[in-house]
């Protein structure tokens, strides 16, 4: 896979920092893992940093988890490289991050029971219940008993991200609310468009339309307010910064 390894393991705000151990706990894999997905080209190789150790990056990062959602799609490892191999070479973090959006939502709806020990494995970090309290308050997981819980595997990795983030829960729980209630009124406004378009066709043809349309209307979604959410903010900083 020809990519090029300083703009692919770029973490987006400067060089590559994680060895490949901390590479492999960020991404809940073994070290054995990233080196296999490297052998086989899945993964850019690290930039070699003072005495020859290998760094890597978010877009390392990113990548591992688009290869684990194909893998949950059901895709062998030869579909898998294909499908990485027609991605363009100077993707960014987020525009991996965008590809196994769209990727999730092909399946549906996935909860599983799992121990905390599971739970920790799969989020690649130890949580503490502070942690743990978080991740039930964004809807993340459920305790189920004292010992096990019911988990979103779709927003696993994002609730995990979203536990460092700068923000107090309130302030998390309040986008997730604007998140929720604006996708359900984009959700039901593009309903309404595509049932006009489907009325008369039968329900072979709906289902066809439907199993097409969810994964473009999903990347044009994130696509359209990634861009929104990028000149909002850049707006935010230059008022902040003229200010001043």
């Amino acid at each position: 896979m020809t990519t090029d390894a300083e703009t692919d393991a770029g973490d987006g705000a400067g060089q590559p920092t994680l060895t490949v151990d901390e590479l492999a706990a960020r991404a809940g894999v073994t070290v054995r893992t990233v080196r296999f997905y490297a052998a086989r080209g899945l993964l850019p190789p690290p930039v070699i940093g003072p005495r020859r150790v290998g760094h890597y990056g978010a877009g390392h990062v990113a990548r591992l988890a688009l290869i684990e959602e194909l893998q949950q799609q059901g895709m062998t490892l030869a579909a898998i490289e294909r499908y990485l191999r027609q991605l363009p070479p100077e993707l960014t973090p987020h525009d991996l991050a965008i590809h196994r959006a769209v990727v999730a939502s092909w399946a549906p709806d996935t909860e599983e029971t799992v121990s905390r020990r599971e739970l920790q494995r799969r989020a690649g970090r130890p949580l503490t219940e502070e942690d743990v309290a978080r991740l039930t308050a964004m809807g993340v997981v459920t305790a189920a008993d004292g010992e096990t819980f019911r988990v979103d595997c779709g927003l696993l990795r994002l609730g995990v991200r979203l536990l460092d983030v700068p923000l107090s829960q309130d302030a998390i729980l309040a986008a997730r609310k604007v998140l929720v209630e604006h996708s359900r009124a984009a959700a039901r406004e593009l309903s309404q468009l595509f049932r006009g378009e489907v009325a008369e066709r039968d329900a072979r043809d709906v289902k066809s339309l439907s199993a097409h349309m969810h994964p473009l209307v999903v990347q044009a979604l994130l696509t359209t307010f990634q861009r929104s959410l990028r000149e909002e903010l850049g707006e935010w900083l230059t008022r902040e910064s003229r200010a001043g």
